[in-house]
């Protein structure tokens, strides 16, 4: 592939699972990769102050959930990549949105002035402290004080991005530059705006946020393995990968979205037979990074 080198420097990181609360990061015994993985929607700890304040019972809860979608990269860190996962669920609090892109509708008590209330994602009750659930079903049986807001905040959403952070000037300061892998997934019917049905998507904000060349190989690796890769449809890539893709800073950021068919029962929310499928190719997918060539800035 035309655009990337891959350095021979290797960070001296000791092998580590670090669960602090909000977010467990996974370090490799040795960074190889310039690579980070993360996970910000398959957390899976229901705090008990969400289940008491819920309209709906804990199943419903999980509609939101990128569910084992951090068990599908689960390969990285021994391949040489560090892997960040949020124990919180999204139902609680999405990491992937502004931190004040709230819902006025939610909340008792006045947000701050910069607070984001007309984003299309706080307007559809889709922001930082989610109304609703995936499907549009309302979480809570009435409104919440708008300091819950904030100490959630505070609590669970920047903790995530300060590791987050860190994990990619770390790994930038070591290699020269980072790729920020956000690994989600998507409802097993997802269609994208012809109405097709795609079972993997690939977003790069429409080529802001990371190299061309970086989304043609990871493209080019899926292939190999018998996807047909979507690009930008119907997700272009969310908050963390708009905001963390900076190509300009040597920072470049891709979404990948998983169809929930391809490995779960979503009526039950277990993986079927095609999980541990899955869960190879991903594998193969992040053990490819060691072929990356050329340098692209």
């Amino acid at each position: 592939m035309q655009g990337w080198t891959l350095r021979k420097t290797m960070n001296q990181l000791p092998s580590e699972i670090a669960s602090s609360g909000p977010a467990t990061v996974i370090l490799p015994p040795r960074q190889t990769l310039p690579v980070v993985f993360a996970s910000p929607h398959s957390g899976r700890q229901y705090p008990q102050d969400l289940i008491e304040s819920a309209r709906i019972g804990s199943f419903e809860l999980r509609a939101s959930e990128d569910a084992f979608v951090d068990q599908l990269f689960s390969a990285a860190p021994k391949l040489g990549a560090p892997l960040l996962c949020a124990t919180f669920p999204r139902a609680y609090v999405d990491v992937n949105r502004a931190a004040m892109e709230l819902d006025p509708r939610m909340f008792e008590g006045d947000l701050p002035h910069d607070a984001e209330i007309n984003s299309m994602r706080a307007l559809s009750g889709l922001g930082s402290i989610p109304r609703v659930v995936s499907g549009g079903v309302e979480i809570y049986k009435g409104r919440l004080p708008v300091e819950e807001a904030f100490e959630r905040i505070d609590t669970y959403y920047r903790p995530y991005h300060r590791a987050l952070q860190k994990l990619i000037e770390q790994t930038r300061d070591t290699f020269g530059y980072c790729i920020l892998i956000d690994c989600h997934s998507m409802p097993g019917d997802s269609t994208d705006s012809t109405k097709n049905r795609v079972d993997l998507v690939l977003g790069d904000c429409y080529g802001t946020s990371c190299h061309p060349s970086l989304t043609r190989f990871v493209d080019d690796c899926l292939r190999d393995m018998g996807f047909g890769p979507a690009h930008n449809d119907p997700y272009a890539g969310g908050y963390c990968t708009r905001h963390y893709g900076r190509p300009e800073e040597h920072v470049h950021s891709l979404q990948i979205e998983l169809s929930r068919a391809l490995y779960m029962d979503e009526a039950t929310i277990t993986p079927h037979r095609g999980f541990d499928v899955l869960r190879d190719q991903m594998t193969n997918l992040i053990a490819s990074f060691h072929d990356l060539d050329g340098n692209p800035l």
